[in-house]
């Protein structure tokens, strides 16, 4: 018993020494980790900035595009930093790198189509094929665009409803622009019997279409007949107007030739 005792206060100063360098070794690991934890903090906001305003000064790269990229290199920096400061503990970092590439690989499995969906806005955001404010028709949806985001495009319809369309259903179907060209031809049909004077029908169109001042000169409106039937012979009517304008102008004109009509 006595010499169990001897031999642990001899071994004493030994022990207290080796926890004294674990102490301090340990310390500056800590101490260097929350240093590089601090910088890369710092270094990656300033990093993420800096490709905010590199992409926001390039042509053509959306806000929302511009914004999405700045927080992929800011999260990225951030888990290099924190992959590093683990290593600095003796973690194997290979082992960690392995099992985020695992990680990653099953949550893009288990979010394909939110990954389809973010894939989709970022194309829709880089071809441009339609603007905030550009009223758009597809198969499914049609109506004007109030925001396009990663996941889904919110529009507007012309009743003033609310509709929030998948990037994915916008990016895989045809998408009619209503908006995108500034010029919309137009066309009017008017039936008219068999026994009216045809001329006359296609001269008082032309008067009435080409009297609007809205209507383009170039190229110039036109009148001709359309189809022919048993009874009733169809004309149309086309011309140009500028898409702003397009609506107003049809209505305008169905108006006046109604009104003409009835004379």
């Amino acid at each position: 018993m006595e010499e169990q005792t001897a031999a642990a206060i001899t071994n004493s100063p030994t022990a207290l020494a080796r926890l004294g360098t674990l102490a301090i070794h340990y310390g500056l690991s800590l101490a260097g980790a929350i240093v590089l934890l601090a910088t890369g903090w710092i270094l990656s906001g300033i990093f993420s900035r800096w490709a905010y305003k590199g992409l926001a000064h390039i042509h053509g790269i959306d806000e929302t595009l511009a914004r999405f990229f700045e927080k992929v290199v800011h999260y990225g920096l951030l888990i290099v930093v924190l992959v590093m400061v683990l290593g600095r503990f003796g973690v194997q970092t290979a082992s960690i790198v392995a099992a985020l590439g695992a990680a990653g690989l099953a949550i893009g499995l288990a979010l394909q189509g939110t990954l389809q969906n973010i894939a989709a806005g970022i194309m829709l955001l880089v071809l441009r094929p339609f603007r905030l404010g550009d009223f758009i028709e597809t198969a499914a949806v049609k109506g004007k665009v109030v925001e396009v985001g990663l996941f889904a495009t919110e529009l507007r319809n012309t009743d003033g409803l609310y509709l929030l369309a998948p990037n994915s259903t916008l990016w895989n179907t045809p998408i009619i622009n209503h908006s995108r060209e500034p010029e919309r031809r137009q066309e009017i049909t008017v039936a008219v019997g068999n026994d009216a004077d045809i001329n006359a029908v296609k001269q008082i169109l032309l008067e009435i279409v080409a009297a609007d001042p809205r209507v383009q000169n170039n190229p110039q409106p036109r009148v001709v007949i359309d189809d022919i039937a048993s009874d009733k012979v169809t004309v149309k009517a086309e011309y140009w107007a500028e898409t702003a304008q397009w609506t107003e102008t049809r209505f305008d004109i169905v108006e006046r030739i109604k009104n003409a009509s009835c004379r």
